[in-house]
């Protein structure tokens, strides 16, 4: 059995590895892939979360997440994302900043792993705004075991649990957290951290994870996925919620 299991790995990092780590990051796509509604056509509040995986080498391991929204009767989506290079000229790395939501992250495209519309999600956008504003570690990053990008995404995630996000296991940093326990990235359930290094996470959202050097191996149940390193999640589609 840890043979096919490493052979599958394997094979995943030949895969995944051609497509990623071939870019050249100053003529990379960042174009839209489709995944968001069109603001000029859709005046209901947008609330979107997205994961792509990251550029270089970086980009066989993990992934970029951020949380874009659109308030009811807007014409454009903000996007709410920690960019790690943004430290050596602004001083910190929390942008927030108008830009296309589905855009590709350096040539690699987004997956969806929250979208909530309507009422409700104009409920949640202010609480989102408050959660990124506060985030305790806008003025650092460190890629392994965190803060970083996806250390950020988990912060509003569990400010706002109603989002429900399920974050992929290539997802480094989700667990990086100061205090040993609390609630999952999710927002639910709970988790047991140490500092992003170790973590067990036990949610009805991600279901039963552990973080083994920021390598997360789980399984969720209750809607059945396995989630490796490398790979992220095996098993059907994860629908996103409308509401």
């Amino acid at each position: 059995m840890a043979c096919f299991l490493f052979a599958g790995l394997m094979l995943v990092v030949a895969v995944v590895g051609r497509s990623v780590i071939a870019q050249d990051w100053r003529n990379a796509s960042h174009e839209p892939v489709g995944l968001a509604p069109d603001p000029a056509a859709t005046p209901e509040a947008v609330v979107q979360v997205y994961a792509a995986r990251t550029w270089g080498m970086r980009g066989l391991f993990g992934v970029h997440t951020w949380v874009a929204v659109k308030p009811a009767g807007a014409r454009a989506y903000t996007v709410y994302e920690v960019i790690g290079w943004r430290l050596r000229w602004a001083g910190s790395a929390l942008a927030i900043h108008r830009r296309e939501p589905d855009a590709r992250w350096f040539g690699n495209a987004p997956e969806l792993l929250a979208d909530q519309r309507g009422a409700e999600a104009a409920k949640l956008i202010p609480r989102i705004d408050a959660a990124a504003r506060a985030y305790p570690y806008a003025d650092e990053y460190t890629v392994w075991p965190g803060p970083n990008s996806n250390t950020f995404t988990a912060w509003i995630a569990r400010a706002v649990p109603e989002l429900e996000v399920d974050f992929p296991a290539t997802a480094i940093g989700k667990d990086y957290r100061e205090s040993l326990f609390g609630a999952a990235p999710s927002g639910s359930g709970g988790q047991f951290s140490l500092g992003g290094l170790f973590a067990l996470t036990a949610s009805g959202v991600e279901g039963l994870e552990v973080n083994i050097l920021g390598l997360t191996f789980g399984i969720n149940p209750f809607d059945p996925a396995l989630k490796l390193p490398l790979v992220g999640r095996l098993g059907a589609s994860r629908l996103p919620v409308q509401k």
